[in-house]
């Protein structure tokens, strides 16, 4: 028989052993009821915009209400998102995939990776994608966050670094204060590729960052003052530099909710020039061709000569304000004097110039035809120029197509430019653009054959201005495709495409 002794262990006992079962229960569930976050950083130089999607069951049809399934935004080459919420659960499923169509849905998107994630709370979860889209690799740094709000008195802030640049080399890190210079710099650290550093707590203040390869002294890259004003928490991810100056790394400087890129402070940069100047009768002197003069930069031209419809190479200047004047080839007559030409820290740009006419009215009455015979009295014609800067990418899956609008009229203020694919007409084409004269816009386009049509409307009329094949594939480069007037083409309009880095080759009509 029990005793009320035994009896009363016994109840302790079963007590103790219903109160482990249920801790055990809740233990290996996979629902959470914390948060954690996760955030892409795409690091991929030849992918398109890539994107996110989490679920909690890939292989499965879920209908129900409570199954998660979502698909994120977009993230571009040295984007990411920001940190993103989820409930902590044992697992999730995550897929990396790419827009093939214009469709978003996540069955219609292409996936190039996919794997479980743990979501642990109040831990950031961030995946780097990195390498070419065809081999990706991916990386998942987790770390814990780092809650500072209540952080009156110490005014400090946090900073880890990533090392991500492709030639895979090991770099020392350093910073100083902003009146400082390298040779007051403390080294932060040393770091492998794709190492991501342990947490460090600094005073807020403004900082200059460096790179050098591991064990040289040797400063590859020096960033401008960054100012850190809060107790957040960043990583500043070093990277690769597509830009035109000779430092080998960018700097990224990634927060919970944004990334910013730092070019080396003493980058140069580079600049072609392309001539859309035609013969014109007004232009007595000019025969298709202009030099170009860089103020304060040499004694004789920049560039020496340069045909009508022609792309110069790329000069490759320090970054700064520069002034510019245009010449003819024979009698050094000016074309053009005084035109800014601003040079932006590693950056690529094409300065177009173009021909403009105006027609006179000597007594500002409004009438350009004094006399009644139908001719206009007097015309003017100036030389303008528009600097529009290249594209960086160099995606192998869509490709950016800047069109440049040169094309003066009297008939129409406006252009269409259409870009048809196969199973389309110019009523139904996806992709297509309206711009004024003197105005560039940038559209993004698949790899696929097209007929671009370039078409203007005229007192109520659709006019075919041009027409030509365009096809893009894997090979493809970022390209600019620039309108203008010619006498010379049947429909008095003609196109030019050419490359926008300057490396490519010139130009091809």
């Amino acid at each position: 028989m029990m005793t009320l002794k035994s009896l009363q262990a016994f109840k302790s006992v079963l007590a103790a052993s219903v109160l482990l079962f249920i801790l055990l229960g809740c233990g290996s569930s996979d629902e959470g009821s914390g948060t954690g976050y996760v955030k892409l950083y795409n690091l991929s130089k030849d992918s398109p915009s890539i994107y996110l999607t989490v679920d909690e069951n890939l292989t499965e049809d879920n209908d129900d209400d409570d199954h998660y399934e979502q698909t994120f935004s977009g993230v571009a080459y040295g984007s990411a998102h920001s940190n993103i919420s989820l409930t902590s659960k044992n697992y999730y499923y995550y897929q990396l995939a790419w827009q093939d169509d214009v469709s978003l849905a996540t069955d219609d998107l292409t996936v190039i990776y996919e794997d479980t994630l743990a979501l642990v709370e109040d831990t950031i979860h961030m995946i780097v994608l990195s390498d070419s889209i065809l081999s990706p690799q991916v990386m998942v740094h987790s770390f814990p966050v780092i809650d500072d709000d209540d952080d009156t008195t110490n005014d400090l802030f946090n900073l880890r670094v990533l090392n991500m640049h492709s030639n895979q080399q090991a770099v020392d890190f350093y910073l100083s204060k902003e009146n400082e210079s390298f040779n007051e710099a403390v080294l932060v650290g040393q770091f492998d590729y794709q190492q991501l550093s342990d947490n460090q707590k600094l005073d807020q203040d403004d900082y200059i960052f460096y790179v050098t390869t591991a064990g040289s002294d040797e400063v590859l890259f020096r960033s401008s003052s960054i100012a850190f004003a809060y107790s957040s928490q960043n990583i500043m991810v070093v990277r690769d530099n597509m830009g035109a100056g000779s430092s080998p790394y960018v700097l990224d400087k990634m927060s919970d909710s944004a990334v910013i890129e730092y070019v080396d402070a003493e980058a140069e940069a580079q600049f072609r020039a392309y001539n859309a100047v035609a013969n014109h009768e007004q232009l007595t002197s000019y025969q298709e061709a202009f030099a170009l003069h860089i103020n304060g930069v040499g004694d004789n031209p920049a560039i020496t000569f340069l045909p009508y419809g022609e792309i110069s190479n790329a000069l490759t200047l320090a970054s700064g304000d520069y002034s510019v004047d245009l010449t003819t080839i024979e009698e050094n007559t000016p074309l053009l004097s005084n035109h800014l030409l601003s040079l932006v820290e590693n950056t690529n740009q094409t300065l177009f110039f173009y021909a403009e006419q105006e027609y006179v009215d000597a007594d500002n009455d409004g009438n350009i035809d004094e006399n009644g015979d139908g001719i206009i009295d007097e015309i003017e014609v100036n030389l303008f120029s528009l600097m529009v800067e290249n594209s960086l990418l160099s995606s192998i899956y869509e490709h950016e197509i800047e069109i440049v609008n040169l094309i003066q009229s009297d008939d129409f203020t406006q252009v269409a430019v259409y870009f048809v694919r196969q199973d389309e007409t110019i009523s139904s084409a996806t992709y297509y653009r309206e711009l004024n004269y003197k105005n560039t816009s940038s559209i993004f386009l698949k790899n696929n054959s097209y007929q671009v049509f370039v078409i203007a409307q005229d007192n109520g009329s659709s006019i075919i201005l041009n027409t030509f094949a365009l096809m893009l594939n894997e090979q493809s480069k970022e390209q600019f495709l620039v309108l203008e007037s010619s006498d010379s083409s049947p429909t008095g309009y003609k196109t030019t495409i050419f490359k926008q880095t300057p490396e490519q080759e010139d130009t091809s009509e």
